[in-house]
């Protein structure tokens, strides 16, 4: 800015020359300038009071908006909130292939402590005891009136409970809400589920967390809150597990054996449809696990994932099926079954003499193990081990439980000659009941390797070939033949066509080696309908014993095939098969079709 001088020389000269005085020039510039000085500081207070009066405006605006807003809600009282990360206590559903719920989250409350707000703290401890019959009165009067400040009395309490300690009137005793994992089946699918437990706890919240199954397998992404809500969808179907679970329990108990496991998959998608293991629990009260005993008897072990077992004749099928795969054998081949057979000082020998030599057919048919040896000495021990890794059978399953890491198969030290031979017919190779549904299903779908899952699919999962579709075809009509003339002839299911194979193992002992003389692991391993299969059973008894006849009777045909039979009747209805009858012979009819 250009300041005017207050005495300019022209204006002073031409004043002086008019006689005029110079002094009243400069003072009149002065008071023009103090003038200018004054409007401009006068505009610039002026806009400052502007700006400050549309601030005020802006917030009392703001104010009294959030104002009329909490006098329009409903009255809250206000909490403090914690510092840290916040709790995330929301869990996604589970749900079965057509949609019911196996988990769910249902709201419920927890009771806690403020002893040094508690008023009459002896008669409220009298009180809480009546309520919850579990607490220990005299450690409630201990806290109620030591030095605590806050204690857990309950972490879930039922409305019911919630109101008998509201009817106390103690200004001490507080609820605080939370989330807890709910499963409306019972003990259905339970070793499936798993189970939950509170993770990381608050006073108005708690963290649910995975602790076995497939809640905890999957921990991450229940708890993720991404899903938006989106349930976890499994393949088993509820309705079929509870019929299995109660057939399998029914045929647990009346061949008086102490446990049982089966697994129902579909031979194209490798879905469990259905995993049993009895004895069982409720995942609602999950029970403590064992700290002594055999960790097999525990009710929380699962017997078809973790179990593994010599399976017995079950794995003929898979050294006929080798064989003919390799072009040493066809269906036809006669195989010498003079016995026993010996390797070194060990002997192999028949159930009974079935004479000089079978066809490779009836080798499965009449369950020979000295058939079924001279078919693995052509196969050699390499090739053999190669196919049995190839179907899955020397790993741990890969399936979404965590369970199923435990599940690992017990191998031999040297897998020798003699190792091929015992393990062609189930002896010397420890796999569960799961690893025994995949290499059924490799057979029955046409020769292709199958991932077990829990998992929903939405098509064919296609792994590996592993055999040649021949070789599949002829190995299933040889199971075919095992329950129409062989040792499963029980299992017959009219209008499904079952065909499967038996097996019964002598038990090994837990400690000292050996084997017992008296109790076994039978076996049945189907799939059905035998010409176009589409689900796999396997049904395994620990200890069975049938009772009816003179004697006790423990094989396979005897216990397991029965049970098999009755649950695939019950089951195969709920998956949508519908028997098939063959049409009559009838002499000078022909059928036509529309």
């Amino acid at each position: 800015m250009i300041r005017t001088p207050l005495r300019p020389l022209a204006r002073i000269l031409e004043a002086r020359q008019n006689g005029e005085n110079p002094d009243a020039i400069e003072r009149e510039n002065l008071r023009i300038r103090h003038e200018q000085m004054r409007d401009r500081a006068r505009l610039r207070a002026e806009g400052r009071l502007l700006v400050l009066g549309v601030m005020f405006f802006c917030a009392f605006s703001v104010i009294g908006l959030r104002m009329g807003h909490l006098a329009a809600s409903e009255p809250t009282e206000p909490r403090a909130q914690a510092t840290g990360a916040s709790i995330i206590a929301q869990r996604a559903d589970i749900v079965d292939r057509q949609g019911r719920i196996l988990a769910t989250n249902i709201e419920t409350h927890s009771l806690y402590a403020h002893p040094q707000q508690m008023i009459e703290p002896l008669r409220t401890a009298e009180a809480l005891v009546e309520i919850f019959p579990e607490l220990d009165h005299d450690r409630l009067v201990k806290d109620f009136t030591g030095e605590r400040k806050f204690l857990w009395v309950r972490k879930k309490i039922s409305p019911e409970q919630m109101q008998a300690v509201h009817d106390i009137g103690e200004p001490g005793l507080l609820f605080g809400p939370r989330e807890m994992r709910l499963y409306p089946n019972g003990p259905i699918a339970a070793h499936v589920l798993g189970g939950t437990s509170f993770g990381r706890e608050g006073v108005h919240s708690a963290e649910v967390i995975g602790t076995a199954g497939i809640e905890k397998y999957l921990d991450t992404a229940l708890r993720d809150p991404g899903r938006n809500g989106a349930p976890l969808e499994l393949a088993l179907d509820l309705t079929v597990q509870a019929a299995s679970e109660r057939v399998l329990d029914a045929g647990m108990k009346l061949m008086n054996a102490k446990g049982a496991a089966s697994v129902l998959m579909d031979v194209q998608t490798g879905e469990v449809i259905s995993l049993v293991s009895l004895p069982d629990f409720d995942p609602n009260d999950r029970p403590r696990a064992p700290t002594s005993g055999e960790p097999g008897d525990s009710p929380l072990f699962n017997r078809a994932v973790q179990g593994v077992y010599e399976l017995g004749s079950t794995f003929k099928i898979f050294t006929a099926a080798q064989a003919m795969d390799l072009g040493l054998v066809n269906a036809e081949t006669m195989l010498d079954t003079r016995g026993p057979l010996r390797w070194g000082k060990h002997k192999i020998r028949d159930f009974r003499n079935y004479g000089n030599s079978l066809s490779v057919t009836k080798v499965i048919v009449k369950s020979s193990n000295i058939g079924t040896a001279r078919m693995a000495q052509m196969i050699g021990s390499e090739r053999q081990r190669a196919f049995l890794g190839q179907m899955g059978m020397l790993e741990a399953t890969p399936l979404e439980i965590v369970e199923a890491k435990g599940g690992k198969p017990l191998l031999p030290p040297k897998w020798s000659e003699l190792s091929t031979m015992t393990i062609s017919y189930g002896h010397g190779l420890s796999t569960s009941p799961l690893h025994l549904a995949a290499g059924y299903a490799a057979i029955a779908n046409g020769g292709y390797a199958v991932r077990p899952t829990l998992l929903r699919q939405t098509a064919p999962q296609t792994g590996p070939r592993i055999m040649s579709a021949e070789a599949a075809q002829a190995s299933r009509t040889m199971l075919r033949q095992v329950v129409t003339e062989g040792t499963a002839s029980m299992g017959e299911v009219p209008g499904y066509f079952v065909g499967g194979k038996t097996g019964t193992a002598d038990k090994p002992k837990a400690r000292g080696g050996g084997y017992y003389d008296d109790k076994v692991i039978a076996t049945f391993a189907t799939l059905f309908p035998a010409h176009d299969p589409k689900y796999v059973l396997i049904v395994t008894l620990d200890e069975p014993v049938e009772t009816s006849g003179p004697e006790p009777r423990r094989t396979a045909g005897w216990t397991a095939v029965p049970v098999a039979a009755e649950m695939i009747t019950r089951i195969a209805p709920l998956l949508g098969l519908r028997p098939e009858r063959k049409p009559l012979n009838m002499a000078g009819v022909t059928l036509i079709s529309d």
